[in-house]
């Protein structure tokens, strides 16, 4: 079936000479194109982990598929328009050339291509024009992140109106699951035992089974908690540590708290990961770093801050920017540390040299979560390790812990709060990340954040916990940022275990309480210096950064979440002769 197929193509297809494989395919992808060749199925669903290879395999398939004379033509459906060129670049080494600028207006690509790259958007907007296009000749559709199909009523609708002719549709994805119940298109789903209908793949290639062989990398989760503070529509303030039981609003609230700009979290994190990638590239020269944001305004100070940390200005990319694709694509080239973006950057956008993440959005679905993680997890050599900074949040703790669990999509169960702190569909994610700003800006309006710390709370790998429990900037932190930026799994888990028996051999437990009480201190006067902060900012019309900012000049230091209990001390003093006029 590989045998080569140029001597009969027409001559509008002469790129056809220069066709080859991508090369020798990874275990898994070589067992599915042989599942795959022997079914000879019309429609066939691969489930495969972020990272593993999806477009890979699926070139191979277009590729046997063309060679046999099966199908003429390839259609190839994304989720973003970035994901377009980035289809049409990995088919162009393999000799298949995809037309990513093909417009609903044009209604036709050019002799030269053998197929075109849509998105699901485009597919919905004018259905029967595909439709046409699909009629026309025996064409391989492949439904990137086919999930996505079901992101409306409508959207499903129109997949099934365009592609309904196709002589073959070859659908894949990392998160086949969905918080929502809509059908996904061409895809199987069967009754499981509970009576819940589910979706049914044709190959499955999970986090686990990938980790084991080297084609995704560990992932260790560093989680953060810290003191919250905040003021309710009603003028209500309200305290609470980031982590704790909370009702779904209150968590809400301090969860959105820890990711203001102007409050101590952020900054302590971002510290932190900066660190941890400086670690990193130590054994990776390349390594970079993304923060995931929960809207526009947001990611822009999150850069601005980065700059600050690290004197190199961070490439920003928005979701409404229609430079971003070529500022990915930059950035993925270079060896710049830091990508800040919104949500478009969670899903399928291949930027392998990702070791070192911050989830800085308060976007809770295990479908969103997975996607994102999924940025850092390609392997490109055996030992790379990714880091991810969380909020200490028990939902998204456990979304972590759940990383290597398989799920389904199952259409008639029942969906509780462990699905997600809010139901956003996963839509077209410009569109998305626009609507999440605005109802960010409503909820926003319901409460204001006061101030925030930031505290190491453990490290998470493999669904296992390690640390004690530390004050910001001990050597337990420092000890887990400076972690090897290459180690195989084993050797992961091996040195954490090992660290954490050497704390409990040194007498980590005697000194909990210690620290314990040292850290009730030291959070008392943090929380006097933010009321000072937080009352001369009002009086001088200034923002509470600016104000935390002015003292750290003055007084030397740190950023308050890493300040000695001396050094607030100092600060406090200082600010108190600002209110008499003393500076």
């Amino acid at each position: 079936m590989s045998t080569s197929a140029a001597s009969h193509l027409p001559p509008a297809y002469p790129e056809r000479a220069a066709w080859g494989t991508a090369g020798k395919l990874r275990a898994w992808q070589q067992a599915a194109l042989d599942q795959y060749l022997a079914d000879g199925p019309r429609d066939f669903l691969a489930v495969a982990t972020p990272g593993a290879g999806k477009t890979t395999f699926a070139l191979k398939v277009a590729t046997e598929l063309i060679d046999a004379g099966i199908i003429e033509r390839v259609t190839v459906v994304a989720p973003t328009e970035h994901l377009k060129t980035q289809w049409a670049e990995a088919a162009a080494k393999v000799g298949i050339s995809i037309d990513p600028r093909f417009a609903n207006i044009q209604g036709r690509h050019g002799g030269d291509f053998r197929g075109v790259a849509v998105t699901y958007a485009g597919v919905a907007s004018k259905p029967l024009l595909h439709r046409a296009r699909t009629e026309a000749a025996r064409t391989l559709v492949i439904l990137d992140e086919i999930h996505h199909g079901g992101d409306a009523l409508s959207w499903g609708e129109a997949i099934r109106e365009a592609f309904e002719p196709a002589t073959r549709r070859l659908s894949l994805t990392g998160t086949p699951f969905r918080s929502d119940t809509a059908a996904i298109p061409f895809v199987r789903y069967g009754m499981d035992t509970e009576g819940i209908l589910r979706s049914e793949s044709d190959y499955t290639y999970g986090y686990a089974e990938a980790l084991r062989d080297g084609v995704v990398r560990p992932v260790l989760f560093l989680a953060y908690g810290g003191s919250m503070r905040w003021r309710t529509k009603a003028g209500d303030e309200i305290s609470a540590q980031l982590g704790e039981q909370l009702t779904k609003d209150l968590s809400k609230q301090a969860w959105r708290t820890a990711l203001d700009p102007s409050g101590e979290w952020i900054p302590t994190v971002l510290s932190a990961a900066d660190k941890r990638l400086a670690e990193v590239r130590r054994g990776v020269p390349d390594a970079g770093g993304l923060v995931i944001a929960s809207d526009q305004r947001s990611a822009r100070t999150y850069a601005k801050q980065l700059a600050e940390l690290t004197g190199e200005k961070p490439t920003v990319v928005l979701s409404d920017d229609a430079g971003a694709s070529a500022r990915i694509e930059k950035f993925a080239e270079g060896d710049s540390r830091w990508m800040v973006a919104v949500r478009m950057v969670s899903e399928g956008v291949d930027v392998p040299r990702l070791c070192v993440g911050v989830y800085a959005t308060s976007t809770s679905t295990p479908l969103y979560f997975a996607q994102a993680i999924g940025r850092f997890v390609r392997a490109r050599r055996r030992g790379e390790t990714a880091s991810v900074f969380l909020p200490s949040v028990e939902l998204i703790l456990r979304h972590a812990a759940s990383m290597e669990v398989q799920r389904d999509h199952a259409l008639n169960k029942k969906r509780t709060d462990e699905d997600g702190l809010d139901w956003t569909p996963e839509e077209s994610l410009v569109a998305e990340a626009n609507a999440t700003e605005q109802a960010l800006d409503s909820e926003q309006a319901s409460f204001e954040a006061l101030e925030s710390d930031a505290l190491f709370d453990h490290v998470l790998f493999d669904a296992e916990q390690f640390g004690l429990g530390a004050l910001p900037g001990s050597q337990e932190e420092e000890d887990y940022l400076g972690l090897p930026g290459l180690l195989e799994p084993d050797q992961v888990a091996d040195v954490l275990r090992d660290r954490q028996r050497k704390q409990v051999r040194n007498g980590g437990g005697r000194k909990a309480a210690e620290q314990v009480s040292a850290h009730r201190a030291l959070a008392e006067h943090r929380k006097e210096l933010n009321k000072l902060v937080s009352a001369y900012a009002q009086k001088k019309g200034q923002p509470h950064a600016i104000v935390h900012a002015e003292l750290r000049r003055s007084c030397g230091g740190p950023e308050l979440a890493t300040a000695s209990s001396e050094q607030v001390t100092t600060r406090i003093e200082t600010i108190r002769r600002w209110f008499v006029g003393r500076r």
